[in-house]
């Protein structure tokens, strides 16, 4: 018997090792008829370690920051052709090579208010982006009399390589620099926001259990979450098998989930292999911390959360955000904020069922012991939106009106479109400054023959901007007073 079972094992062994091998040749004859690597995917700044970070302070950041930028000039922009026909961020004469804005904003940043502060906010953006994604956030905090800390993350703004060396831990590190760079600049005891977009959601959530757990952190007063990534795909996990042949340098592009052009100016469209297994390392962690600070007791010290989610989201989970963060807390004023999919759009009968009818499953039955504000339509056939809040602890729901409707060819918020306006120039729909980054993708309608374009429609029409931006900075104002 003993000896059937180890023939039985040594076989499936083999059966297994016979499927992997299998399945990392595929995977490198698909990326080997890809595109060829460029010299943004090759080339890998030095950005500093979580231990430097740790020890360096704001200035310290910045000043290396602008090696960085330097050396990307010369490693980059300087060996590549120019042609300012094609859109190419690294190009020095391509309409959205950014060192030709008046403004960077791949860059950190600090804004400051007039006359003495209210309190202090810091911004943390998501993965493959740059500080220009809470740009609009940024000065709605200056207006209301906040100092704006804004921290490029390692390994963004710069080039895709970039994400091929970074860790999760020195996102965290950055994010620490930056609360200590934001409550320096605030008397003691003024308000400490942070707000976080998608990855930046999740570093938010994990400093804030850090500092319940280390004193000598300070905690925020406040977390303002934005389609925060509280939970990614179960394939991110094992996003790190997709990579092994490129430990052979011949099979370099096996490093890369994807290899695109380069044409939005402050956010990657490549995207490599050890980015997504980041992003799922840092979710792991946060998740078993939060079980871990909840059955401590110590989240009950836990600030308010605030999150504005969108029902239809390809890149995080939204169910992970309700059921591995929201039904974990505790009754302490948090919100949640749902934007439901667009139900009287002509486009509604091509719909998933399981998109029409998100709203009525994500979220447990009332009461709750935090607030929930369900933005939809007043009626299946009406463009009008409502807001429906069930306050914690209630079991009545009470409707809105926003003054609001929803675009009638928009049948959903994405992922992406949260924290941008219609104003927005790079990725409104109606952009105030049109082009003024060179191109202006949210205005864009392109129709066409399939195989013609270099990227695919999808990415070119996911919508971009937020038609309840302005009603998104009313929530949050109502947090600062």
């Amino acid at each position: 018997m003993l000896r059937r079972t180890k023939i039985w094992l040594t076989r499936s062994l083999i059966v297994l090792l016979i499927m992997l091998i299998a399945l990392l040749a595929l995977r490198v004859a698909v990326t080997e008829r890809g595109p060829d690597l460029q010299p943004w995917h090759k080339w890998v700044p030095d950005e500093l370690s979580d231990s430097q970070l740790d020890q360096d302070n704001w200035a310290d950041y910045l000043q290396n920051e602008q090696k960085i930028f330097a050396a990307m000039k010369r490693n980059v922009s300087d060996k590549i052709e120019d042609s300012p026909e094609i859109l190419n961020r690294y190009a020095k004469n391509s309409p959205v090579y950014p060192e030709s804005f008046a403004t960077d904003w791949n860059r950190s940043y600090e804004l400051m208010p007039q006359g003495a502060p209210r309190g202090a906010v810091v911004l943390l953006h998501g993965l493959t982006d740059s500080p220009y994604s809470l740009r609009h956030f940024a000065v709605n905090y200056q207006q209301q009399g906040y100092v704006v800390v804004a921290i490029r993350l390692p390994g963004h703004g710069t080039v895709p390589a970039a994400l091929t060396t970074v860790e999760w831990e020195d996102w965290m590190a950055a994010t620490r620099l930056a609360v200590r760079e934001a409550r320096a600049r605030v008397p003691a005891g003024a308000p400490l926001h942070i707000m976080g977009f998608s990855n930046g959601g999740a570093l938010a959530m994990k400093y804030t259990l850090d500092a319940l757990e280390d004193k000598a952190l300070p905690l925020p007063s406040r977390l303002i979450l934005i389609s925060p990534m509280i939970g990614v795909s179960s394939y991110a996990r094992y996003a790190g098998l997709a990579g092994l042949p490129s430990l052979l340098p011949a099979f370099a592009r096996s490093a890369w989930l994807s290899l695109l052009p380069e044409f939005n100016p402050f956010k990657y469209n490549s995207f490599p292999v050890k980015a997504a297994r980041q992003s799922w390392l840092l979710t792991s962690a946060l998740q078993t911390q939060l079980h871990r600070v909840r059955a401590s007791r110590l989240l009950d010290n836990a600030p308010p959360v605030l999150t504005f989610q969108s029902v239809a989201d390809a890149t995080v989970s939204t169910p992970a955000v309700i059921h591995a963060l929201y039904n974990l807390l505790p009754r302490n004023g948090s919100e949640l904020v749902l934007f439901d999919v667009n139900q009287a759009v002509q486009l509604s009968p091509l719909m998933r069922s399981s998109a029409r009818q998100a709203a009525q499953h994500l979220l447990p039955p009332a009461p709750r012991h935090y607030t929930t504000r369900l933005v939809t339509n007043a009626s299946p056939h009406s463009s009008a939106a409502v807001a429906e809040t069930t306050l914690a602890g209630a079991t009545v729901t009470a409707r809105e009106p926003l003054g609001i409707n929803y675009p009638g060819d928009v049948y959903s918020l994405s992922h992406v479109a949260l924290p941008f306006p219609f104003s927005d120039s790079l990725y409104g729909r109606t952009p105030t400054h049109p082009n003024a980054f060179g191109v202006s993708f949210g205005s864009l309608t392109p129709r066409g023959e399939r195989s013609v374009l270099i990227v695919s429609l999808d990415m070119l029409m996911r919508q971009s901007s937020n038609p309840f931006y302005p009603w998104m900075v009313q929530q949050v104002n109502q947090t600062l007073n």
